[in-house]
């Protein structure tokens, strides 16, 4: 009987040694850093201040700090993009002393619309509009449909909701390639994007000029 009673308790004690060693296991790094846990994003948000260079970005934090971080790491990698202004809204990533930029993002030039030709026919356009407040918007396609947007780490988080998906939403995170007042590019390992600001028709109603068939074709021939 004692040897029974010795036999369950090795039994259950290897049991629970399996169990802790389950508990204990470490957690993929990819569970960890997706978009339902937010607690490794680093970037940190702010607006640059007067006392900014060509290879200094000063920064005042939304936390109210102030920080003074040299450009050159991430000028040198290619991680900077959209340049910096007096007043623009930043994103970056910096290192554990706060005094290097390793990313650097324009959030200010990011803003606004971006199309490119239509793949389907090359005759109209289509892409994404970024707002101010984290809102993205389709541009000419309804069968992706974005909704929303902010920087994660230095990638661009697009969330979206594709056409006959229901209301399953998509999240994809994007490598920043460059960013400038009139070009946008980024990449994920399946495709690469490129974006440049809509050209508006030129509008002459408020010119007070009336002008025939024959004026508009001539005037668009000099154009």
């Amino acid at each position: 009987m004692r040897k029974v009673i010795l036999m369950v308790v090795a039994i259950l004690s290897l049991l629970n040694m399996i169990a802790c060693r389950e508990k204990k296991s470490a957690v993929p790094f990819e569970e960890l850093d997706s978009p339902e846990n937010n607690l490794r994003d680093s970037t940190i948000y702010g607006v640059c201040l007067d006392g900014s260079a060509m290879n200094t970005l000063q920064l005042i934090t939304d936390n109210g700090d102030t920080l003074t971080l040299s450009t050159i790491p991430a000028k040198e990698a290619g991680h900077s993009f959209g340049g910096y202004s007096i007043g623009d809204h930043m994103a970056v990533l910096t290192d554990d002393s706060k005094t290097k930029a390793i990313v650097i993002v324009n959030l200010t030039t990011l803003l606004g619309e971006w199309v490119m030709p239509n793949p389907m026919d090359g005759t109209s356009e289509m892409g994404i509009c970024i707002r101010d407040g984290g809102i993205a918007e389709s541009i000419n396609q309804s069968a992706v449909i974005y909704e929303t947007w902010r920087i994660v780490n230095g990638k661009l988080e697009l969330m979206s909701v594709r056409e006959g998906g229901g209301d399953f939403e998509e999240v994809e995170h994007y490598q920043l390639l460059y960013l400038s007042s009139d070009s946008l590019a980024y990449c994920n390992e399946d495709d690469t994007y490129e974006y440049s600001r809509p050209h508006p028709e030129e509008d002459y109603s408020g010119l007070g000029v009336d002008l025939d068939d024959e004026a508009e074709e001539d005037m668009q021939m000099v154009m």
